[in-house]
């Protein structure tokens, strides 16, 4: 079968077989859902719910823990419960891959493998954040494999997606994408520090980690910079795929929403627990869009426009 994207103004038709279709659209699926689960994950840690099920994996010995059943519990139990379902989703991915290896790029199977591997050291991390009592390192090494499992998911995708390369990103549009992902994934665990450690709370209330929160704060600087460069430039070439215009665009709207959310989250001591959970999630978006991007644009400097 094929799909039609735009190029300018004009569809073009791509070959797309059956196989690659369903396989992309449940990448995507997976996608939405993993990042579901970070915002899930991260309204349980701002609303101290992270050991409100103290065993692990059950939830008080239950599937169900309907006795014990409050916002807390509700929280973490329905963290693992989506937690697991995307483990299955991902040993699906995997299965499925492999199958159809011979109908689908070479490199499938083993990035869906590797996915899968991401998700299953997820899950350990997971159970050592509750036997362990929340340690820090743990907490911010299970948000750092969130994140990176997310990116390797919409990178999966991107890539699957029907693309036709004009040519027009060139190396700086190419690699100022990739900088400004790596960029917003290192702020985003560095924030994932702060909020592990309470470092705000600590910082304002007994003088103590405001090196940790001072790193964050002085972390936006670098992204904010890259991003602001990609936006600019990407608005400037006029000849560049609709497509990586729009994803610049969106990364720049996202960029100003999450800068104003961090300072509304800073200055109000995290006492607003959505305002935490947006902020978060909000970052995870713009990796997310950065990501896309910096896949896309790689793509449109390949001779054939698939990979």
């Amino acid at each position: 079968m094929a799909n039609s994207v735009l190029n300018g103004s004009e569809p073009i038709a791509v070959p797309d077989s059956q196989p690659r279709t369903r396989i992309r659209r449940f990448v995507w699926k997976i996608a939405i859902a993993t990042f579901l689960l970070m915002a899930v994950g991260s309204a349980t840690r701002v609303m101290n719910a992270g050991l409100a099920c103290p065993d692990w994996p059950l939830c008080y010995g239950k599937l169900v823990p309907a006795q014990q059943m409050n916002l807390q519990v509700f929280l973490e139990w329905f963290h693992r419960l989506d937690a697991a379902l995307i483990g299955l989703m991902a040993i699906f991915l995997t299965a499925t891959t492999w199958w159809y290896r011979s109908e689908t790029p070479k490199w499938l199977p083993w990035a869906a493998t590797g996915a899968l591997g991401l998700i299953v050291f997820q899950g350990v991390l997971g159970g050592l954040t509750v036997t362990e009592l929340l340690r820090f390192d743990i907490v911010t090494a299970h948000l750092g494999t969130a994140l990176l499992f997310f990116c390797t998911i919409l990178a999966i995708g991107s890539v699957l997606i029907p693309y036709q390369s004009t040519g027009s990103a060139g190396n700086w549009l190419t690699w100022l994408g990739g900088a400004s992902a790596i960029l917003v994934y290192i702020q985003s665990i560095l924030g994932g520090l702060v909020g592990s450690q309470w470092a705000l709370h600590q910082c304002f209330g007994y003088n103590q980690l405001c090196a940790v929160m001072n790193s964050h704060i002085a972390g936006v600087l670098p992204p904010t910079l890259a991003i602001l460069a990609l936006t600019v430039l990407a608005w400037r070439a006029k000849e560049l795929h609709p497509t990586l215009r729009q994803l610049a665009a969106i990364a720049g709207i996202l960029l100003g929403t999450q800068i104003g959310l961090g300072v509304a989250t800073f200055y109000l001591h995290l006492q607003v627990e959505p305002l935490t959970v947006a902020h978060q999630a909000t970052g995870a978006a713009l990796l997310g869009t950065l990501v896309v991007f910096a896949v896309l644009a790689i793509r449109d400097r390949l001779p054939e426009g698939e990979v």
